[in-house]
């Protein structure tokens, strides 16, 4: 396949959400880490982690959040991690390396030992242990040997698995509404002469998924984030840089581009398992010597609505990353078919329940409004 029908690959080495974490710690004095990102000098660092809030939706759904807008003469545009979903995402942004080297490598993916099914959301197995799973220490683990490091999110995740796997280190508040972890997050940078504060916004992405990005409960979601926002800055101590990010964009599909493929046996036939998300499909087939085929099949199948690579090809090509872990290759699906239109999702009817398919906004490829994501400096350190 030629480059030019290939998607582009995340730009790993350099404007990537991996590095915000690492270059905030380098701020702070923390050792091993550079400041890849050229951030100013601080005492304290607040990094607000917005799910869901692509580049391209800030800019067209602006006009409800007139900070944020103002905030957008300092982007820098940043790439994320392949696929573009929330796991992979805030793993690389946690740990600074990429897929490839911490291994959560989708939403669903296969554990090569057992060969289940695992959703890196919900809640892993038994036998899974996350920090096998996920082995590198997290920037948040390093950094609280040093400064005051705070984690402000959900009470829900103070010990989910990912968390454990991917964002473990320092302490945990949680707080229920957007309001109450802004207090908190200002509370904590006040509490160290040094601090890192990892500050975590699920609502839009919730809102996009059930209602969709272009919606207005959307948009009413994103005036509660703007004014909640504006509200922290000013709530902060002395020598505080507030950045804001995101783990990936998100688009729209309507209900008929929702498509069930188990219902077509030409996209099933030798195709053992599927994991993945509806816009980066994951197939692993029974016999890894005919992934060729499965690939030519769904090109057949969906043409220009999709591009298609295998595991040998996407590896090559550095999708995930440079240089693969031992055991991460095969969590991998033999054959990766990626959405490269934004009105198309893809569900293996025969796994996922009903109401999978009434989700709105999706996200998981590789195009611009997905894998791009904004860095904004809400506020720089002073006196």
């Amino acid at each position: 396949m030629s480059s030019s029908e290939l998607p582009a690959v995340p730009r790993y080495d350099g404007a990537h959400l991996r590095h915000v974490l690492p270059s905030s710690a380098a701020v702070l004095g923390v050792p091993g880490y550079e400041n890849t990102l050229g951030l100013p000098a601080a005492r304290r660092v607040c990094v607000v982690m917005v799910d869901g809030l692509g580049l391209s939706l800030l800019k067209a759904r602006g006009g409800h959040a007139p900070f944020l807008r103002r905030a957008l003469e300092s982007n820098r545009t940043l790439d994320v991690s392949f696929p573009t979903t929330t796991a992979a995402s805030l793993a690389s942004f946690a740990t600074g390396a990429t897929p490839a080297e911490h291994g959560i490598v989708g939403y669903d993916v296969v554990d090569p030992g057992t060969g289940h099914v695992v959703n890196q959301l919900g809640n892993w197995p038994g036998w899974l242990d996350p920090v096998q799973w996920q082995p590198h220490p997290t920037v948040l683990e390093r950094a609280a040997e040093v400064v005051g490091v705070t984690t402000v999110s959900l009470p829900e995740f103070a010990s989910s698995q990912l968390t454990r796997a991917a964002l473990r280190g320092g302490d945990f508040v949680g707080a229920r509404s957007v309001q109450a972890r802004v207090r908190a997050a200002s509370e904590s940078l006040a509490k160290h002469e040094r601090s890192l504060v990892y500050l975590y916004f699920n609502e839009l992405d919730k809102t996009g998924h059930r209602h969709g990005a272009g919606s207005l409960k959307w948009g009413e979601q994103l005036e509660e984030l703007d004014f909640a926002l504006r509200t922290l800055t000013k709530r902060l101590p002395a020598s505080t840089l507030v950045l804001l990010t995101a783990d990936h964009g998100m688009v729209d599909v309507p209900v008929k581009q929702r498509i069930d493929y188990s219902l077509h046996a030409d996209l099933v036939a030798g195709v053992e398992l599927t994991a993945g998300e509806p816009r980066a499909v994951q197939l692993h087939v029974a016999d890894p010597a005919r992934a060729d085929r499965v690939a030519d099949a769904w090109r057949a199948h969906f043409g220009a609505k999709v591009w298609v690579l295998t595991r040998d090809e996407a590896v090559a090509g550095g999708y995930f990353g440079s240089e693969l872990r031992d055991g991460v290759a095969a969590r991998i699906g033999d054959v990766l078919v990626l959405a490269r239109e934004h009105e198309l999702a893809l569900y293996d009817g025969r796994r996922v329940a009903p109401h999978a398919f009434d989700m709105v906004g999706q996200h998981g490829s590789l195009t611009r409004a997905e894998r791009e994501v904004p860095l904004l400096t809400l506020a720089t350190p002073r006196g």
